[in-house]
């Protein structure tokens, strides 16, 4: 009885080893978290801002690009989680196989794998939502809900590259899913600027990618306004998560376990 009502927690013992890792590295991790975007506000959104002339949507162009900023480092970090670091647990080091010694599946490890994205995820956005409030660029306190949202980013673009790091031969191929995908999004999907004036079709595309929808529900929160359409871009982020998460587990079980 007692182990199957902690079944459920099975993903807490490999979330909390790369928590332990993580915090062996905090220092370089949290400098890489605030100095990237920290220079991106100063040098777009001061510096290219300086030259627009216009706000953005009603917005100084530092704010608006604040507000993506948050966004892009979620889907950023949860990438390089997924892909780089992850495989090589996998790969390199064994760590998931040695882990299989433990009480543990691998569908447990591969979701403890998801909710560690979602966290180094979280963690990244409230790095940057520090250094947006303290140069002003935050217009409300529910800004604070951006860091349950910043799990779920984290956990859908995890799941996304945990697909990426079943099917990897070496880590050089993860320039196809950056070059292919991750810059794409962060380009097209109002990381930058507005995508209203922009073709019909790159737009519609956009729409369907899931950047775009962690951007509808960030943005507002962090300019002191209610996101429309909440239930939409949820289930868009919860999609992707419930379809590329199986097949994550699928792949790598087959991988790992043949």
């Amino acid at each position: 009885m007692k182990t199957q009502q902690t079944a459920w927690l099975r993903w807490y013992p490999v979330w909390s080893r790369n928590m332990r890792v993580w915090r062996k590295l905090i220092g370089p991790a949290l400098l890489g978290n605030i100095g990237e975007p920290l220079l991106y506000l100063l040098a777009l959104g001061y510096g290219l801002g300086s030259f627009l002339g216009q706000k953005i949507e009603g917005l100084e162009y530092v704010v608006f690009l604040a507000s993506g900023l948050v966004c892009s480092s979620a889907m950023n970090t949860a990438s390089f989680e997924g892909m780089y670091s992850a495989y090589t647990r996998m790969a390199v080091q064994d760590t998931w196989i040695g882990m299989l010694t433990a009480p543990l599946t691998l569908r447990d490890i591969i979701y403890a794998e998801v909710i560690w994205c979602g966290t180094k995820s979280v963690i990244s956005v409230a790095a940057i939502l520090l250094v947006a409030t303290a140069m002003g660029l935050v217009a409300d306190a529910r800004a604070i809900l951006v860091l349950p949202l910043g799990w779920l980013v984290g956990a859908c673009f995890g799941s996304m590259a945990l697909v990426m790091t079943s099917i990897a031969k070496t880590y050089d191929f993860f320039l196809y899913y950056f070059t292919l995908l991750v810059t794409p999004m962060l380009l097209l999907s109002g990381v930058f600027f507005p995508i209203d004036g922009m073709p019909e079709l790159v737009q519609t595309i956009a729409k369907i990618l899931p950047l775009y929808h962690a951007i509808a529900l960030m943005r507002p929160l962090m300019i002191g306004q209610l996101p429309t359409d909440v239930l939409l871009h949820l289930t868009v982020l919860g999609l992707y998560i419930l379809v590329a998460l199986p097949i994550a587990i699928r792949l790598i079980s087959r991988r790992l376990l043949r």
